[in-house]
């Protein structure tokens, strides 16, 4: 028998290099799963970073979108990179990359804001700070360690999260909750400060949708039948309950989208609500609201270092520029304040438009504090960049804060830019009118009549606007005096007795503040838009002392901007008396009028017979004279003690029970302070009601201690119960309660009595009569 011939048996086809089999043992499965395993990650990066690039709008560059992008990367890969591991070891590890990222984050945005100090230092005022800075931040925001902390964190935590539910559990559609919630938080959080997202948005659904459309399990039969292997019976029930499952779903789907979809398309054009004003931004003192009244106490100590000024950049005029402290808009015929609402600011302020044909010069100024307190920050008008300091920013005013307060040895650089109004336009412009200027042209209630009668005066023989602004800073710089002890206080008592007050009482003299205030108060009534600036005016470069503060008004032109005016008298020239301008002169009548005498004189009659001078019955004798006069001057003396001391008790039953209870209560204070002055303990008016309370107590102590031999202990709660009253009064217009009214009055009346009980005798009696109260100035 022959062989049979060898079996030739081909072998199996080699798989493709680029397609190896997978652990089903079909080819191409490597692929396969990355294929299925990218999709739902990578949407996931995408809607994180999308919420990042909705919160970006409201920011000053795109450093904070790069960093949430960063973030998102992050965290999505640590949870891609951890899937296999232990459940309970995802979270340590991206917790620790998350300190990671946030560190890293943080300086580079400390070395983009140009903020000082180190990492550790910056890394935990941000974390103080975060929240209530990012809410309180002005648009748009610069990205800095404070304002990017929350949104990094934010986006690393939801992609820590969405990544274990979408990834680890399977549940794509409950893991894409944090990234819907984060993208939603981010449109509340910008608010209508930004217009709408509609682009994000799309994207945002677009995506979420293809990261939903990719199947997520694995390749196979198992897979393209999720029935398959089970008996024919079982089969049909598991589909049919498949089916109708999925009928429910859409049935909810569409009958969610027919309810919302009317509500959703008509909040697209609706404002949305801004979570800024929930927020309260940066505050400021009494003394800050209003540094117009430090300008006395600053003039009593001229020589006292404020500031220490170096420019660098000048602008081309000749000499250091003026520096302005606070920009002053509101009164309401009591005081002058900032009314300013300061929202944090980073390193660059945003620019406005400079006015048509205005010049504008550079400055760059490196400042040094001494002694100047408060949160105020002095600058040249107007900033446009500051470092070296955090800041709060009213773009209104103008005006500069540092929310932490000033100290010494604080030292920042501004850069401004400083306008200079076409002068060819100012004799020719109007002023604005209308709700846009209202708040600058409003004249509070209250104004004296002959305050306004002046106004009128220079307003009737001035038509232009800028003829007026002219006349008033005239009639003040030719009518009164500059001196350093001209006591504080500019409403409108203050400035009537300073315009028309006499000379040798006190009137018609003042400080910067009372003529600028003046100005200001004249300009409204003459109807221009006027306001009050606080600063300095420095002589050189170098210290900026006490002497060179400063108060200005300004005036607001049309197609100009503010306009600076000076009412401050010339130091070589006398000024001339208030009535020879203001007062009219009687008019005498013409020569024809005069009417012509019609008795022709008679000879001097001839002298009378006097009396008998040697005394006898025709009249009095000398002791009768003598004892009547005596007797005429004890009467007229008892009747003038009897009329003050009815008039003292008027005033402080005035005081006390008359008015609305914030006066009665600004009476009671009133009735403390002229108690001191009458104790030979005056307050300044530059002092606040702390420091007034402080040293009443200490003058009563001291006055109970003179007293032999047990002096009674000086209660001090009863005291600062009464400036806190009187805080609120100032600072809370409006709340005060008659009960409080009355409480004040009787602390008032407590105090008063204790002080005066424990003066000597005949000062106590002085103290009842004396008519330093009736004439101070209230």
């Amino acid at each position: 028998m022959g062989r049979d011939p060898p079996v030739v048996t081909a072998a199996p086809p080699r798989p493709a290099v680029d397609a190896p089999a997978g652990p089903d043992g079909r080819p191409g499965g490597v692929p396969a799963r990355v294929l299925r395993a990218v999709p739902v990650p990578l949407a996931l990066v995408v809607m994180i970073a999308l919420a990042g690039v909705v919160m970006g709008r409201v920011y000053a560059d795109p450093l904070l979108t790069r960093l949430t992008a960063g973030a998102a990367v992050g965290s999505v890969l640590v949870g891609v990179a951890a899937r296999r591991l232990p459940s309970w070891l995802v979270a340590p590890l991206s917790v620790a990359g998350l300190a990671g990222w946030t560190l890293l984050s943080l300086r580079l945005a400390a070395g983009h804001a140009a903020l000082p100090g180190g990492l550790g230092e910056v890394a935990a005022d941000a974390a103080r700070n975060a929240i209530p800075r990012l809410l309180t931040a002005m648009i748009p925001v610069e990205p800095a360690p404070d304002t990017v902390l929350v949104p990094v964190v934010a986006a690393w935590l939801t992609g820590l999260a969405a990544a274990e539910v979408a990834l680890r559990a399977g549940r794509v559609l409950l893991g894409y909750l944090p990234p819907v919630l984060l993208y939603a938080g981010a449109l509340y959080v910008v608010g209508p400060n930004a217009g709408p997202a509609v682009g994000p948005t799309v994207v945002f659904a677009a995506v979420a949708a293809v990261g939903l459309a990719v199947p997520a399990g694995r390749a196979g039969p198992a897979a393209a039948d999720p029935v398959a292997g089970l008996a024919p019976a079982v089969r049909a029930s598991v589909r049919l309950r498949l089916l109708a499952a999925s009928a429910a779903g859409v049935a909810v789907v569409v009958a969610l989208a027919a309810l919302l979809a009317p509500v959703v398309a008509g909040q697209v054009d609706a404002r949305p609500v801004d979570p800024r004003r929930y927020v309260e931004p940066p505050q400021v003192e009494s003394l800050d609201e209003n540094p117009l009244i430090r300008i006395s106490g600053w003039a009593l100590n001229p020589d006292q270092k404020l500031l220490d000024v170096r420019t660098e950049a000048r602008a081309t005029e000749a000499g250091p520029p003026r520096i302005r402290l606070a920009v002053l808009s509101d009164y309401d015929g009591v005081t002058w304040r900032v009314g300013a609402t300061y929202r944090n600011a980073g390193r660059i302020l945003p620019a406005g438009e400079p006015a048509p044909g205005a010049t504008t010069d550079p400055v760059r100024q490196e400042i040094t504090v001494a002694d100047l307190t408060g949160k105020l920050l002095p600058a040249v008008p107007t900033p446009r960049e500051v470092t070296g300091a955090r800041v709060a920013y009213d773009p209104a005013t103008g005006t500069l804060i540092r929310p932490e307060g000033l100290a010494p040895g604080l030292r920042y650089t501004v850069a401004s830019v400083r306008e200079r109004p076409d002068t060819n336009l100012i004799s020719t412009a109007n002023v604005p009118a209308g709700d846009a200027v209202a708040r600058v042209l409003r004249v509070a209630d209250g104004a004296p009549e002959q305050v306004r009668r002046l106004a009128t005066q220079l307003a009737e023989e001035n038509g232009a606007p800028y003829a007026r602004a002219t006349a008033i800073a005239d009639f003040l710089a030719e009518h009164y005096r500059v001196t350093a002890d001209a006591p504080s206080g500019h409403a409108y008592p203050n400035l009537a007795f300073f315009l028309f007050g006499p000379r040798n009482g006190g009137g018609q003299r003042g400080t910067s503040e009372q003529f600028a205030a003046s100005f200001a108060v004249l300009g409204r009534l003459a109807g221009l838009p006027t306001r009050v600036v606080v600063g300095f005016e420095p002589k050189a470069d170098g210290p900026v002392r006490a002497a060179d503060a400063y108060a200005w008004p300004e005036v607001l032109f049309e197609g100009v901007g503010w306009v600076p005016f000076d009412p401050m008298p010339r130091p070589d020239e006398e000024p001339r008396p208030v009535e020879e301008d203001f007062r009219p002169k009687p008019e005498d009548p013409p020569p024809s009028e005069v009417p012509a005498p019609t008795v022709e004189p008679t000879a001097t009659p001839p002298a009378a017979a006097g009396p008998d001078r040697r005394g006898g019955p025709g009249g009095p004798g000398t002791p009768v004279l003598v004892g009547g006069g005596v007797g005429g001057l004890v009467l007229l003396v008892g009747g003038l003690l009897l009329v003050l001391a009815a008039l003292r008790r008027n005033l402080t039953r005035t005081r006390l029970a008359q008015g609305d209870p914030g006066r009665r209560i600004a009476g009671a204070w009133r009735e403390l302070t002229d108690a001191l002055r009458l104790a030979g303990h005056p307050v300044g008016a530059d002092l606040s009601a702390a420091e007034v309370a402080e040293r009443a107590r200490r003058a009563l102590t001291e006055a109970q201690a003179a007293q032999a031999p047990t002096p009674q202990p000086a209660s001090g709660g009863e005291v600062d119960e009464l400036a806190g009253l009187l805080n609120q009064v100032a600072f809370a217009p409006g709340t005060a309660t008659p009960d409080q009214a009355e409480r004040a009055a009787a602390l008032a009346t407590g105090y008063v009595a204790a002080l005066r009980a424990a003066r000597p005798g005949w000062r106590r009696l002085l103290w009842t009569v004396h008519p330093g109260p009736l004439r101070w100035r209230r």
